[in-house]
């Protein structure tokens, strides 16, 4: 006989949070408790450095509505993810949430109530404000969402909106399907489409622990995010190329106008050096883009695992 499972999961990624998952986790339980339908909440630890992971064990053994996966290494949030995404029994939806209670879980309850009132598949937490966070982050945040909406064609990005959303299990069980390995989990849920809400929230301060992203690490994410759902690189590649082709064109139409007219007294190396340097730099820079892309196909070819489970621990919900 199938055991039964649990109305809603909650997966929460976590990485180096040892600061912060017991308070979140009362936070969180308090919250799911008023709910008033079963529930189990699936804590990934993608390879944590401190005692992310025996605090976890330590919680499981109190509390029987969790469950945790332990990545075999460090495969990074969007895999960890998708490893809960993968693991999450539920039967009428999972809600997706990060630990560091910049996204309070008291939001969940609005989340829930949005989707039993609109009927919707997807209700996704709109940042209304940013707090704790600096002015650069905020403003790059914002152009990273502007950009993405105007490039991202018939997938629609919604603006200042992260990972914290809740998803039906028909939604979940579609977004399953999408197995490539560079994973831009914020493009992944808009591609899906289904019917789809927002819920406005203040993003709070982390209330302990620092963020693991650096701007090194936005800015790789913020490629990954552009190379995996629009060619528009590639494009205005071919585009560059061609204004250089007719620029270089028309230069070398007036060089010789000129040679003919005045002759040839064998000057312009200052000229010539920066018409080289010029063709030459915009030649590597296409072939960093169309190596951005060659990289991303080699990966997929490789067909490897999205991840490797090294420990696995399921909640007694059901």
């Amino acid at each position: 006989m199938e055991a039964l499972k649990p109305d809603y999961s909650v997966i929460v990624p976590c990485y180096n949070e040892s600061e912060v998952i017991p308070v979140f986790h009362e936070r969180l339980k308090a919250v799911m408790n008023q709910i008033g339908r079963s529930w189990e909440v699936v804590y990934v630890n993608d390879g944590s450095k401190d005692q992310t992971l025996s605090i976890i064990k330590t919680l499981a053994k109190q509390d029987q509505h969790i469950a945790f996966l332990n990545l075999s290494r460090n495969f990074g949030k969007e895999i960890a993810m998708t490893a809960g995404l993968d693991h999450a029994r539920c039967i009428e939806g999972v809600i997706i949430i990060d630990a560091d209670l910049q996204d309070p879980p008291e939001v969940i309850l609005k989340l829930i109530e949005t989707w039993n009132e609109k009927k919707v598949d997807i209700v996704y937490a709109m940042r209304r404000e940013r707090l704790g966070e600096s002015w650069l982050k905020r403003a790059t945040a914002h152009g990273f969402y502007k950009l993405m909406q105007k490039i991202g064609g018939k997938v629609v990005l919604p603006p200042d909106t992260g990972d914290f959303r809740f998803l039906s299990r028909r939604a979940l069980n579609a977004l399953l399907q999408l197995r490539e390995h560079h994973r831009f989990m914020k493009g992944l849920f808009a591609w899906i489409g289904f019917p789809s809400e927002a819920v406005l929230y203040d993003r709070a301060p982390r209330i302990g622990g620092k963020s693991s992203f650096s701007y090194w690490s936005l800015w790789n994410f913020a490629l990954e995010g552009i190379t995996s759902f629009t060619v528009l690189p590639l494009r205005m590649a071919t585009y560059i190329g061609l204004v250089v082709a007719l620029f270089s064109l028309f230069y070398g139409g007036i060089i010789i106008f000129r040679t003919l007219v005045y002759g040839n007294p064998v000057h312009g190396y200052p000229s010539l050096m920066t018409v080289i340097l010029f063709l030459g730099g915009v030649q590597l820079m296409t072939m960093g883009v169309i190596g951005e892309y060659l990289g991303r196909i080699f990966n997929e070819t490789k067909q490897r695992p999205l991840y490797l489970i090294e420990d696995y621990h399921t909640s007694e919900i059901g």
